[in-house]
């Protein structure tokens, strides 16, 4: 799951340094679900509704400061796509108090390192410095969050940035075309079908009016919440939340969250693409099940182990069917993402080994995947997952900003600490019979949506073949 939302937040988040890069791929290649295991956690309610979560790791100098909005892509308006990421972006332009940039400046000038992330369900900021400068991260957060400012010529230069990010970031990378067009077809009705970093189209006709609409309606303190982890004390965390974010009014209504739900799916949806900047042809499959606020009690967790089962790693079941036993894929992997406010996806991705046609790849995909279904999930298969889950959020959670992000992650889409604490238990409840009924029921064919993307000859190429 993290592994999927992380290369989201790399791709609609603001330029990252290259330490927080470095950190960020670190934590993103546990592909752990984000879940915590054995933390101590503090959670309060400010009296203005904002929730605050404290929680303590003493092991280095540091503190994350995070805020979270409850508010994502997702949630924006027909026609503006992208408004979310592009405001992301604005709340570095500058307050009543400070000047554009000004922000970053003074936390750079204090050792620190700040940035912001936007994903379907949610949009963070955070800042990571010495615990002796927090009150001033947080007289600046709370700064922010009520006071900003939005200038005409700020922000005409800041779309200028997110559309030459989107160029860069999706628009010269097949990869992540595939990946958009992907999606889009996937979703017949649900705004998760939209790309976070909005359409082109209509990215580049997005005006302040708009970006203030949307703060003025969801950034509010009953819509958000405050996650500080690190070298610090709780009780101390939480008289500084009341002097600084415990001021902040809620000029409107925490919004509610209402969004068109994903009708059943009835039939296979298919994306094909080729490209002149492809070496070789890729697949990419993803399933839509249940997120983890639909999904029957057990059944998330049980998805979580199906997605670990078939791909995770070279002793995972469509690895040795394909790449070792039949050689005719390079590479497979797959992923469960159901930590999310609706609906949730299970991931394929599949490079045919060279000289295997594609259509010979997808179709022993398909073989392989119809065999799980006919013979079920072994015990041994299981309970490897199930180590392999345990393990990989023991090691995640060394890393101070997954610590904040877990449960920030999980306010945002409304699960509680206790849901949050309790994911390694029902992992270890899973059985290799519901694992097997999982497959069976969830990775049916309609389903899904398959982008198959194939190298194309490029037009000097074609001309001199004329």
């Amino acid at each position: 799951m993290f592994k999927s939302v992380l290369s989201s937040l790399l791709e609609n988040g603001r330029a990252v340094s290259l330490a927080l890069f470095a950190l960020m791929l670190a934590v993103a290649a546990t592909a752990a679900p984000a879940r915590a295991l054995d933390v101590d956690v503090s959670e309060y309610t400010l009296d203005n509704g904002m929730k605050v979560f404290v929680i303590p790791d003493h092991r280095a100098p540091v503190v994350t400061h995070m805020v979270w909005v409850r508010v994502g892509s997702a949630d924006e308006e027909l026609g503006k796509s992208g408004i979310a990421h592009y405001l992301e972006h604005l709340l570095f332009k500058g307050t009543k108090r400070l000047k554009p940039g000004e922000f970053s400046k003074i936390i750079r000038q204090n050792g620190g390192e700040d940035n912001a992330f936007t994903s379907y369900d949610f949009t963070a900021y955070f800042e990571r410095i010495a615990p002796d400068r927090l009150e001033l991260v947080m007289d600046l957060g709370a700064d922010r969050f009520a006071n900003a400012v939005f200038d005409d010529r700020d922000i005409k230069t800041e779309l200028e940035v997110v559309k030459e990010e989107r160029r860069s970031r999706t628009d010269n990378n097949p990869a992540a075309l595939l990946r958009e067009q992907l999606s889009a077809a996937a979703y017949t009705a649900h705004t998760y079908g939209r790309p976070v970093i909005g359409w082109m189209s209509e990215v580049e006709k997005l005006a302040a009016v708009d970006a203030q609409a949307f703060y003025q309606k969801y950034y509010t303190p009953a819509n958000a919440a405050l996650v500080v982890a690190g070298d610090v004390d709780p009780e101390e965390v939480l008289e500084l939340a009341k002097k600084y974010y415990g001021k902040l009014k809620n000029d409107v209504p925490a919004p509610k969250r209402v969004r068109t739900q994903e009708p059943a799916p009835i039939a296979a949806k298919r994306v094909e693409m080729s490209d002149p900047r492809v070496a070789s042809p890729s697949i990419a499959r993803k399933y839509l099940v249940p997120g983890v606020n639909q999904a029957p009690p057990g059944v998330s967790a049980t998805l979580d182990v199906l997605g670990q089962v078939l791909g995770s790693g070279s002793s995972s079941y469509l690895y040795t069917e394909l790449v070792i036993r039949q050689k005719v894929a390079s590479q497979v992997s797959s992923w469960h993402n159901g930590d999310t406010l609706d609906g949730g996806e299970i991931s394929i991705s599949l490079s045919p080994a060279p000289g295997v046609d594609v259509k010979a790849a997808e179709e022993a995909l398909d073989a392989a995947l119809h065999k799980l279904f006919k013979e079920g999930v072994s015990e041994d298969r299981v309970t490897r997952a199930q180590n392999q889950l345990v393990a990989s959020n023991v090691y995640a959670i060394d890393s101070q900003f997954r610590l904040a992000y877990i449960f920030g992650a999980a306010f945002a889409i409304g699960q509680s600490v206790e849901e949050t604490l309790g994911w390694t238990n029902r992992i270890k409840q899973v059985t290799a019979e519901q694992v097997s009924d999982a497959a069976r029921e969830y990775l049916k064919l309609r389903n899904s949506a398959t982008g198959v993307l194939v190298p194309a000859p490029s037009k000097a190429a074609n001309a001199s073949s004329n």
